[in-house]
């Protein structure tokens, strides 16, 4: 088994800080998390490395330890003993402590150690013996998913329960009223499950909004051009007008000019999350001028024009 550079394991510099390991730790965890690699062994085998160099580092006394001895590290815990049998004794200092008489385990007079290190590293074992265990592993939250669903406009102006398949699943949710195209909601806990005992991660669900409607919709207000014909234009009149929530019968004014522009208070698109709002529908006129004139009504015209 060899040395294990630790630091280098999670891309950070010896003299980091304990905000930047964690840091570090979770970006690399969440990158290399085998439920985003399934069935990849070297990826796992990264993973369980990364747990291992976080175990380490993140905790004061091991990170004391794994940086005293570096690559040393297979004489660790012989070094602790002699160190302490040679205090109790009171030779020696605090240089090396087997004095003039060089290095004991070097030579193999004390034999090696070793240990098994359950889920962890064997590397791991031997420095740090079964202290670490499977039970001091971090537990770690799920990965978040994402899913893109496609909804007509018609269909979000009004709140309704609809299914979905994601990721193989079944899931029933609520769709609100007045939501936007691109627009993300969260689901808690349908995302990937969690790593020792961690919390399941989020889905996330983002909705595409196709028009299928003859509106133009701007936030929570409705556009929409009206043809009138020019004797309603000239005359006045009434029109009916369709809306998202039904036809409504327009009065037109005498004498409108084409383009004019009319709000209808309340008749726009449902505002998000707010029960009973909505925003404004805004109509421009547009008047139609008649083709194919007969003979009586352009005798007719030509009249007008001789008044005006």
């Amino acid at each position: 088994m060899d040395y294990i550079d630790y630091y280098k394991a999670l891309g950070v510099t010896k003299s980091a800080t304990a905000d930047e390991i964690k840091k570090a730790y979770r970006k690399l965890a969440r990158q290399h998390h085998p439920d985003l690699n399934p069935n990849n062994a070297e990826t796992e085998k990264l993973f369980q490395q990364i747990n291992e160099a976080n175990e380490v580092l993140s905790d004061p006394e091991k990170r004391k330890k794994y940086d005293q001895y570096g690559n040393d590290w297979k004489h660790a815990e012989q070094y602790e003993e002699a160190r302490k049998q040679q205090q109790s004794s009171g030779r020696g200092g605090a240089g090396n402590p087997f004095g003039g008489g060089g290095n004991p385990f070097e030579s193999g007079q004390y034999g090696s150690f070793t240990g098994d290190g359950g889920d962890f590293s064997d590397f791991f074992s031997s420095m740090f013996g079964n202290r670490g265990g499977s039970s001091r592993q971090s537990k770690f939250r799920g990965q978040d998913f994402r899913a893109s669903v496609q909804l007509n406009l018609s269909e979000v102006y009004q709140t309704h329960k609809r299914t979905f398949t994601i990721n193989g699943k079944n899931i029933r949710i609520t769709v609100p009223a007045g939501i936007e195209n691109g627009q993300e909601i969260k689901i808690a806990g349908y995302g990937a499950p969690g790593t020792n005992g961690g919390p399941n991660g989020d889905l996330y669900v983002s909705f595409e909004i196709k028009n299928d409607t003859s509106f133009v919709r701007k936030g929570n207000d409705l556009y929409k051009d009206v043809s009138i014909n020019l004797y309603t234009a000239v005359l006045g009149g009434e029109e009916m007008i369709e809306t998202l929530s039904g036809k409504v019968k327009m009065k037109i004014a005498a004498e409108t000019q084409n383009g004019t522009k009319v709000r209808l208070k309340g008749k726009g698109f449902p505002v998000y999350k707010k029960e009973g709002a909505f925003g404004d529908l805004y109509l421009t006129y547009h008047v139609e001028i008649p083709t194919k004139l007969t003979e009586k009504e352009k005798e007719l015209f030509g009249q007008l024009a001789k008044e005006r």
